[in-house]
């Protein structure tokens, strides 16, 4: 039995039922193996399997009242990862599927993910499983504040800095940063995804997906390329699909596809700016369902979800590049291999582990531009160090400021892992180049703090 049978024994005995949690750490391992074959030290000083436990697991209850006075009792979480090169740092998910496992999957790829930023940074996650759809404002508010109330003890700008993630927007970090200051008397940069108005930086909304699309970009010019004229297929509508889609009309490519939970559109002519003004409009601020768009563009064709598939049509459409921007396993083995006989060679995914195993060795097979989550949506995480780097200089940075240097911290993640993987004997493969760029940077300084 070789080390990752081994190591993966050990942790689904461990680890019951975790399943997200298992397929997130079978994916480093993997890669972790390159490094024990030529680095002993790092297999004696058992660093992967200390990376492995989280540092902490915080579980508590969340009681909150609704508008009609009934009494709810929802579940929070907060994982503290890895403190290794700075305060735990990771969203605030808050979506009924939101579970233990989900989460340590989540916080362990943020541990990786925000090392290959470059930033001190080390990684959380956290959350509820708690639906803000459908509730007003009042009852998001009152669960927020009940939320805060216990996490409050347990973060701070030196010690853990949540953000947003699926289900926590502007709105809702107004919300926990409002209970926050309240509990604490002090204003501090303890989370991040702020309004402008109260230490938020400018381009964090659009970050990960500027992120996803500016590596998509970086990893064509291997081969002498870019987006111009290529058709893209774009998953989710929300917060990351939204500006994935913006960017990718930014630097000439035609995006032609969104979705939700309830199905996807197709629109062959393109959803220009002013298409995606009208979905911005549906989906942040009228929060409807995306089926409306075809209702305003009537060329666009709209596919509901289909359970008894065992495949997503959106990725059987003609295309050049997919930006994966909507959840975790939304591509699976014959999504993937839809994606390649349709002329797919550019993948940069948006979403958290959006790929399984199975399609993501499709990819790596077939030798295209694949870009893992780690490093295609660290854009998100890299501003939201940026904001806390503008928290503590008091000082905001313009827009044009910020977009530069998430451009930069793009760059330099794409060319940590071209460099990587080429250095560890699989060149091109930038599955291996994050994995090990992300680790190296974490295992290195565990050593030197001592066992800790």
């Amino acid at each position: 039995m070789g080390y990752v049978d081994e190591l993966m024994e050990v942790v689904k005995a461990k680890n019951p039922s975790e399943i997200e949690f298992h397929q997130a750490v079978e994916e480093v391992a993997e890669s972790v193996a390159l490094v024990y074959d030529r680095h002993p030290e790092y297999r004696n000083a058992k660093v992967f399997e200390r990376i492995i436990e989280p540092e902490r697991v915080l579980m508590f209850r969340v009681p909150w009242m609704d508008d009609q006075g009934e009494i709810h009792v929802n579940r929070g979480f907060r994982i503290e990862m890895n403190s290794a090169i700075g305060p735990y740092k990771g969203g605030l998910r808050f979506h009924p599927s939101v579970n233990l496992g989900i989460l340590k999957f989540l916080a362990f790829e943020q541990v990786f993910k925000n090392s290959l930023t470059s930033l001190p940074m080390g990684g959380g996650k956290g959350g509820s499983d708690f639906d803000p759809k459908g509730k007003s404002d009042n009852e998001v508010m009152r669960f927020c504040q009940s939320f805060m109330n216990e996490l409050f003890r347990h973060i701070g700008p030196n010690t853990d800095v949540p953000a947003g993630d699926i289900g926590v927007g502007g709105r809702e970090i107004g919300f926990l940063f409002g209970q926050y200051k309240k509990l604490r008397n002090e204003f501090t940069g303890v989370l991040t995804g702020k309004g402008l108005n109260w230490g938020g930086s400018l381009i964090r909304p659009e970050a990960t997906g500027y992120g996803a699309v500016y590596l998509a970009a970086e990893m064509l010019t291997t081969r002498n390329e870019t987006l111009e004229g290529k058709i893209c297929l774009v998953s989710g509508s929300g917060n990351v699909a939204q500006y994935t889609v913006e960017k990718i009309l930014e630097l000439g490519g035609k995006p032609v596809t969104l979705s939700d939970s309830s199905g996807y559109v197709y629109d062959e002519e393109g959803i220009d700016r002013d298409k995606l003004k009208f979905v911005m409009d549906l989906k942040n601020v009228r929060r409807g369902r995306i089926k409306e768009y075809v209702d305003q563009y009537k060329n666009a064709v709209y596919t509901p979800v289909d359970a008894s598939l065992d495949y997503s049509p959106l990725w059987n459409n003609k295309a050049q590049c997919a930006f994966p921007s909507a959840t975790q396993n939304e591509i699976n083995e014959k999504d993937a291999k839809n994606l390649l006989n349709n002329g797919v060679y550019v993948v940069s995914e948006g979403a958290n582990m959006p790929t399984t195993i199975e399609g993501v060795k499709q990819f790596l097979e077939a030798g295209i531009l694949y870009g893992p989550g780690k490093a295609a949506n660290a854009g998100g995480v890299a501003v939201s160090g940026l904001e806390m780097s503008q928290n503590s200089m008091r000082l905001p940075w313009t827009r044009e400021e910020v977009d530069e240097r998430l451009h930069i911290i793009m760059k330099n993640i794409h060319k940590t892992c071209v460099e990587v993987a080429e250095r560890f004997g699989t060149p091109g493969n930038y599955v291996n180049g994050a994995n090990i760029g992300g680790f190296l940077k974490v295992a290195d300084s565990m050593l030197d703090q001592g066992l800790v």
